[in-house]
């Protein structure tokens, strides 16, 4: 073989013994070395026991973490279940290429959610749910501008809500439901920019009436602020040209508001509004819904006859019961 062809073979072996001299080194150093500090600090011996330092993060510890094919960066930390305990390491703020941190099911994840977070600045999807976080939900989330969807359900987070969370312009989906969460909420929430919007609110202290400016946001289409002490006017949420918002559930509340000529949007399919203080009749639009599901409107102070066809006549007497003076079928004749 002439010399002129052997050179560049000579060269393509030598690149690849220099930038992978084994299969270990595809896993970054300093990836490998940060989330060897994670898993010290948690100082389980039963967490992460397939992370050894001699073997490879990308080809063998895959059981938790992603890694990007090109650049062998750790894109993704999901742990669905385990035993992590003590608070959430700061090191983890130290992965610069994480894009979700997903932490499911962790009864003993303790403590608040730490502000190295923030220098995850390509971070899209932060879910820590199911388990014992306090503390704050933190202002400082506010900076981290990739932040598509939140997730902090089933903790013991306390304290309100901050208002900058409407300022991450990329959010889609904000999860806070199941925490000690009180004061009301934030007018700003009216400002948020993503599509599609999922926002649960639930199992919460959280008071104060429902902000007006919640009318703006036109692209709520998950809604669920059940079992808190909210009061005044939800209709704010509806209207026809509301076209994304299919599932709201306001049930146990104190929301006082005549629902009477409440317009309903056409892709609506589950509306739970018992246990309320609201009035007036159900609008006669109800009954067009093409895709309506569920309807509970029990424990209100609503009257005259329910809306004949459509969905509501394969619903019984438990979606209507507990009113001041609502009847036709499934309740008594009027």
């Amino acid at each position: 073989m002439e010399i002129q062809n052997i050179i560049p073979i000579i060269l393509f072996i030598t690149f690849v013994h220099f930038y992978y001299p084994c299969q270990s080194e595809l896993c970054h150093p300093e990836d490998k070395k940060v989330l060897l500090q994670i898993k010290q600090a948690f100082n389980n011996p039963r967490v992460f026991s397939r992370w050894d330092p001699k073997t490879d993060c990308c080809a063998d510890w895959t059981d938790s973490l992603k890694c990007d094919e090109t650049t062998h960066r750790i894109t993704s930390f999901m742990l669905l279940s385990g035993d992590l305990s003590g608070p959430i390491p700061s090191q983890f703020g130290d992965l610069p290429y994480l894009d979700v941190l997903w932490l499911h099911k962790q009864p003993n994840l303790t403590g608040p959610i730490p502000r190295a977070l923030t220098k995850l600045n390509k971070l899209r999807f932060l879910v820590v749910s199911w388990a014992n976080l306090s503390g704050p939900v933190p202002d400082f989330l506010s900076e981290m501008k990739n932040l598509e969807d939140i997730q902090l359900s089933f903790n013991n987070l306390s304290g309100p809500i901050p208002e900058s969370i409407s300022k991450l312009p990329k959010l889609t989906g904000l999860s806070l439901d199941r925490n000690k969460l009180t004061g009301p909420i934030p007018d700003s929430f009216g400002e948020f920019q993503g599509k599609s919007f999922y926002l649960d609110l639930s199992h919460n202290q959280i008071s104060g009436n429902i902000p007006f400016s919640l009318g703006n946001m036109m692209e709520f289409n998950h809604v669920d602020l059940s079992r808190n002490h909210l009061g005044g006017d939800a209709s704010v949420f509806f209207g026809s040209n509301k076209k994304s918002l299919q599932y709201v559930d306001f049930s146990r509340n104190l929301l006082e508001f005549d629902l009477s000529n409440v317009e309903f949007p056409e892709n609506l399919f589950w509306l739970d509004l018992n246990h309320n203080k609201i009035s007036g009749t159900l609008p006669v639009g109800l009954a067009s819904l093409k895709y309506f599901q569920f309807i509970n409107v029990s424990y209100n102070r609503l009257c005259e006859q329910i809306p004949v066809g459509g969905p509501l006549k394969s619903l019984d007497n438990t979606s209507y019961f507990h009113n001041r003076c609502l009847c036709g079928a499934p309740l008594e004749i009027c």
